[in-house]
Parts: structure tokens; sequence; C-alpha cells
């Protein structure tokens, strides 16, 4: 299990080392991040429709405030 560990940090800090040195890698990274987002957005905006929509169908109406 340690070896894997190890294993996974070396490549995650050669990965890293090696997109801070590529302007082509860099630019793909944040591409690739930039369109996570706007699909991310997007989903979350259609949850939030939906949420929206479901709610405005079970809201009932109160009844006027009762003097008691």
């Amino acid at each position: 299990m340690e070896k894997f560990v190890a294993g996974l940090a070396l490549g995650a800090a050669l990965g890293a080392l090696w997109v801070a040195n590529s302007a082509k890698t860099r630019t793909l990274v944040k591409k690739g991040q930039e369109e996570f987002k706007e699909k991310l957005d997007a989903y979350i905006d259609e949850k939030l429709a939906a949420m929206d929509s479901a709610a405005g169908g079970e809201e009932e109406k109160k009844p006027a405030g009762k003097k008691g």
C-alpha cells in the first residue's frame, strides 16, 4: 500500500511539474476546466429550474389570517 501511495504522490508531482512547464498542456488544462465549469453551471441551472417548477406545483394556498 505504501508503494502505491508513494507512486501516486510522485506521479502527481511529476504531472504538476509537466503542466507547469508546458504552455500547450497548460492551455489544454485551462480549456478543460472552463468546459467543465460551463457544463456544471448548466446542470445546476437545470436542477434549480426543476426544483422551482416542482415547488410551485406543490405549493398550497394558505387561508388568510384567522382572528380568534
